[in-house]
């Protein structure tokens, strides 16, 4: 029987479609010509077959998305293969697509660092009790833009019930950043009051309800009245408009003089001065980004100093697999049961839903700050 398979390249890339023809000839010979026995002599469940190539978001030399086809990553030792439902966008991923973030050494180069989906395929080695076909999401260095992504198993968490593979995409990243910056770096205690910038974020949302969770006061800042608004509906007990009013000043008057036990912040350089300024004796200030800029110049240190005022820095991407494992074994435990509560449950925030070929649109509302919550890139048919 003949059979034709025909592949367009929108972008008129002429070496990204021969490369699309000659792996999908090798697909109709890998099917076709492997004997029925072949598979029982391989390690590892394959709900798949023998599909070679998939189609993925490549950033091209001046920064530009495009999809593409290129070939589908296997399972390897101790990994799952999640064929790709959705992924949501991150910073980190408009800094990668600039050459001003790459990705840890191993990881893919493919933007993403979440993803959602089912298990397309079981690797060797593997010791969870993983089952073909269920629908789960996962913490990436790399590769959430794409239809397959190979993850190690310690990385994988299964869907709540009541959440679509949508609204899943928008955990791993933010809820995983937000509960590691507030238990394992903060440690943040009862009572205690947390100052979170950039509130109505995908972050911000996230660490607003765990804070909650956690019995502490969230405060946050942001940049209009309507994620402001949105920010208190979710449990913020005060929002400051740090484009219209001192935030530092807003602190202390909430907090009575006290000042914020916790700051997370992701702004860095234009807010350190005010950041002291809203910071307890005694507080933990926890930088985890630099959107304000780098530098700060001033008696940062003095000042820090005069405050006993401690300053904890993080990052989630370059940790190790074992410490990122402990943080998805412990939020999976502490966090993910409360999904699926009634009193209330925890909700991710979606701000809007791009389809694959969109993405330079998605792209851009997380550069203009437009979104409230995550931006989602739908990438399968899930």
């Amino acid at each position: 029987m003949l059979i034709k398979v025909f592949f367009y390249d929108y972008h008129g890339v002429l070496g990204g479609r021969y490369y699309c023809i000659i792996s999908s000839v090798s697909f109709l010979l890998s099917s076709c010509e492997r004997p029925a026995s072949s598979k029982q002599h391989s390690q590892h469940q394959n709900l798949e077959g023998f599909i070679e190539s998939m189609r993925a978001v490549c950033v091209d030399e001046s920064g530009k998305l495009d999809v593409r086809h290129i070939p589908r990553p296997e399972a390897q030792d101790g990994q799952l293969l999640i064929r790709v439902a959705a992924t949501a966008l991150n910073r980190a991923d408009l800094l990668q697509k600039r050459g001003l973030y790459p990705p840890p050494p191993g990881e893919s180069e493919i933007l993403g660092l979440e993803a959602s989906g089912v298990i397309a395929d079981i690797g060797p080695g593997v010791k969870g009790r993983w089952i073909l076909g269920s629908e789960v999401m996962a913490l990436l260095g790399g590769g959430g833009y794409a239809e397959y992504v190979a993850v190690p198993e310690e990385l994988v968490m299964p869907v709540p019930s009541p959440l679509t593979l949508y609204q899943a995409a928008a955990l791993p990243e933010a809820w995983l950043t937000a509960y590691q910056l507030l238990h394992f770096i903060a440690k943040v205690k009862q009572n205690e009051t947390v100052l979170i910038h950039a509130g109505a974020s995908g972050i911000g949302t996230a660490a607003i309800q765990l804070v909650r969770l956690s019995r502490a006061i969230p405060v946050v800042t942001a940049g209009s009245a309507e994620k402001l608004k949105f920010a208190e509906q979710m449990g913020a007990a005060a929002g400051i408009n740090y484009k219209e009013e001192d935030f530092s000043e807003k602190v202390l008057q909430f907090t009575e003089g006290k000042g914020a036990d916790v700051i997370l912040d992701c702004v860095g350089g234009s807010f350190w001065e005010k950041n002291i300024c809203s910071l307890a004796v005694d507080g933990r200030w926890v930088l985890y980004g630099m959107l304000g800029g780098k530098t700060a110049d001033g008696d940062l240190l003095g000042k820090l100093l005069r405050k006993r005022g401690h300053l904890l820095c993080s990052l989630l991407r370059s940790r190790s697999l074992q410490y990122k494992a402990e943080l998805v074994r412990s939020f999976t435990e502490q966090v993910l049961p409360h999904f699926q509560s009634t009193d209330p449950p925890l909700q991710p925030v979606i701000d809007s839903v791009f389809n694959m070929e969109d993405v330079e649109m998605a792209h851009q509302r997380m550069e203009a700050n437009q979104n409230i919550g995550k931006i989602i890139l739908k990438i399968g048919n899930s």
